[in-house]
């Protein structure tokens, strides 16, 4: 998964950037034109995709801070909620993650104590690419429960460390969870230096002045780890029987593309959470298909198991929907509600938004006709524009209900 990835920058989205090996997962399987991310946002996205639940019903809403005096530094998904790995390590899946956790700063919060069996990364929204520093000036890189002084730019160290686990777990089922750091801030590209210090004093997006050629940089590298995790699939005679996803955690920022959409992260419209998701699986999934399926996040957890025909537990309460016959078979698309933030909401070709920031009134886009969400409906079709507000209304009161609470600021 990329951080900060959006709809129009790869190659296989028409985009501004070449990605010859995250467009052969493309050209080879399944490629989703209306995949969504749970969150504009980091954290909160993350939980859904870990839980197969609103982040909102998990209790992450949104962004675990940096800072200390922010109240959601000290929150993280608690450990009473069921993961994606703790699900298939019931199923004795071997299980990893490298790279970006995001869903606790603490140990308690740690990715060994959720499922996983290994874990090198960090906590953190970000870090310097080559000092492991985050944004608050603590160092953040780990293996497992300790710091490791581990050296090298963090999208190569993410990469070497899925392939080695390939290598060694090639002969058993496994689940490897690859959240890059790339393209998110800070800007830097393989060949730049470290700039951020402990404790120090430091600009967080970077030093270098032409931004927008590092984020290009960075996800060119990026692409050539998921070349470096294909080619080891292949070495290990194991790509056919894989699946292989990779999407995007929200939408870009301005210096990265979403196509023809409206808005950037942190935004409710379609290009805070519209992103790109491919698809790969040899045996099973016909080449070079598209999916014009709804499908967030949070329908990850329960369509995989659908895809490996396995049974989840039975204590597993999830919001995502099981969408594997839709992967396989690429079927007509089924309707179905996603929701962002208790404040917009989509149902087929209906997306309505309640007033907010960049949005001074009610609106209602059809995205079949407007996907760039520049004309308001509203006026013409009230009727459906009500009976959604009714909707979101009744469920902010069932997310307030069933929420996780997290742990309130240490005095």
């Amino acid at each position: 998964m990329a951080d900060d990835l959006g709809y129009g920058d790869l190659g296989c989205y028409n985009g501004w950037i070449k990605t010859p090996h995250i467009d052969s997962i493309a050209r080879r399987g399944l490629l989703f034109t209306d995949y969504h991310s749970n969150g504009s946002s980091c954290s909160p996205t993350r939980a859904a995709l870990m839980t197969g639940r609103y982040q909102q019903r998990a209790g992450i809403p949104s962004v675990i801070a940096a800072d200390l005096k922010h109240p959601a530094h000290y929150g993280g998904l608690q450990l009473h909620e069921t993961t994606i790995a703790e699900c298939f390590k019931r199923q004795k899946y071997a299980s990893a993650i490298f790279g970006k956790w995001h869903l606790g700063y603490y140990p308690k919060y740690n990715p060994t104590h959720q499922g996983f069996d290994r874990f090198v990364g960090y906590v953190s929204g970000n870090i310097d690419f080559r000092s492991h520093v985050d944004q608050a000036g603590v160092f953040d890189w780990w293996h497992n429960l300790k710091p490791s002084t581990e050296k090298g730019y963090s999208t190569h160290l993410i990469t070497s460390h899925a392939v080695e686990f390939i290598r060694a777990s090639k002969q058993r089922p496994f689940f490897l969870y690859v959240p890059h750091e790339a393209p998110h801030y800070p800007y830097q590209g393989p060949k730049d230096a470290a700039y951020r210090t402990v404790n120090g004093v430091f600009d967080n997006k970077g030093i270098r002045t032409d931004s927008k050629e590092a984020y290009r940089e960075m996800v060119e590298e990026m692409d050539n780890g998921v070349g470096a995790i294909l080619t080891a699939l292949t070495d290990g005679g194991i790509i056919d029987n894989t699946i292989v996803i990779f999407c995007s955690d929200n939408g870009a920022t301005t210096l990265g593309s979403n196509g023809l959409l409206r808005g950037y992260k942190g935004t409710n419209f379609e290009g805070g959470h519209r992103v790109p998701c491919v698809v790969q699986w040899p045996n099973r999934l016909e080449a070079g298909k598209q999916s014009a399926q709804l499908i967030a996040s949070m329908d990850l957890l329960p369509s995989l198991f659908g895809l490996a025909s396995l049974k989840l537990p039975g204590n597993v309460r999830l919001d995502g929907l099981d969408l594997s016959n839709q992967v396989l078979n690429t079927q007509k698309p089924i309707e179905r509600t996603l929701i962002w933030n208790g404040v917009a909401i989509r149902r087929g070709r209906w997306k309505y938004m309640a007033a907010q920031k960049g949005l001074p009134s009610d609106s209602l886009f059809d995205l079949d006709s407007d996907s760039s969400e520049s004309i308001n409906k509203i006026e013409r079709h009230p009727i459906v524009a009500n009976a959604f507000r009714v909707e979101l209304a009744r469920w902010k009161t069932e997310m307030e209900k069933t929420k996780t609470l997290q742990p309130t600021r240490p005095k």
